[in-house]
């Protein structure tokens, strides 16, 4: 089933054009990749999908109810979480006050703290907090900022997780270890996934279709194996753009 469409997205600011006419679909269950150099347009495209900016031209919609012009809190409601690309933890809160806060909210919301509390340390157990639940989100690593992230997110039982750079700045040890977590989540909760990242062997061992952005526009999308090996996306990632892969191939 297609859980997730994103029909003709274009968006600008000023005179710049960030998205250019995108579209692509996610089914239910699926991990998708989200793929593209800085200013590609990939965190612009989550932010359309999560009600933070609202498309110039087309239609997001979600388990087919369309879902753009709704406020991030709606979308969240609906069942769409995200993490950000710079870490954004209350960072007067404890670890575990983070979650607790984000269990109130989404699509069911915890009615008393004491719900959102159990919820939330059944979570850090579940991605490796609960030995710093107590500690002030402030004082967190690199690493464990990003998987305060993703159980803030956890905490609004979403049914799409999107997750932008969440292995960013990380060591391959660190990495490896998201990369499992990730995965672990995902088959606990059922979830679906849409993935930017820049760690392009995490982006490519994670996900089962990729989609490519390229200055705002879709160039590309298939299987790992495919986006390999496709000329139009290496020639973006040498800097000669598309039209270069274009002519290689005549």
């Amino acid at each position: 089933m297609t859980l997730l469409v994103a029909d003709r997205i274009s968006k600008s600011f000023g005179g710049v054009r960030a998205l250019n006419n995108v579209s692509f679909s996610v089914a239910e269950g699926e991990i998708v990749g989200l793929m593209g150099a800085n200013g590609a347009g990939k965190t612009t495209l989550f932010s359309v999908i999560a009600g933070h900016n609202r498309p110039d031209i087309g239609e997001v919609s979600f388990d087919g109810v369309r879902i753009n012009g709704l406020k991030p809190d709606r979308i969240c409601r609906a069942g769409i979480a995200r993490t950000f690309q710079i870490v954004r933890p209350f960072r007067g809160l404890t670890t575990l006050e983070n979650v607790a806060t984000a269990a109130r909210f989404g699509a069911r919301p915890a009615e008393k703290l004491a719900e959102a509390n159990e919820r939330a340390l059944l979570i850090l157990e579940e991605v490796g907090l609960l030995d710093v639940a107590h500690q002030p989100a402030a004082a967190l690593t690199l690493a464990s900022q990003k998987k305060l992230e993703v159980a803030k997110a956890l905490a609004t039982a979403p049914r799409l997780l999107l997750l932008d750079e969440v292995m960013a700045g990380l060591t391959p040890t660190e990495v490896r270890a998201m990369m499992t977590m990730v995965l672990e989540i995902r088959e606990r909760y059922g979830l679906t996934l849409l993935v930017i990242e820049h760690v392009m062997r995490a982006l490519m061992e994670l996900s089962r279709h990729i989609v490519v952005l390229h200055h705002g526009e879709k160039i590309a999308e298939g299987s790992p194996a495919e986006i390999a090996d496709n000329l139009d996306v290496q020639a973006a990632y040498l800097g000669g753009g598309p039209s270069a892969a274009g002519a290689a191939g005549t």
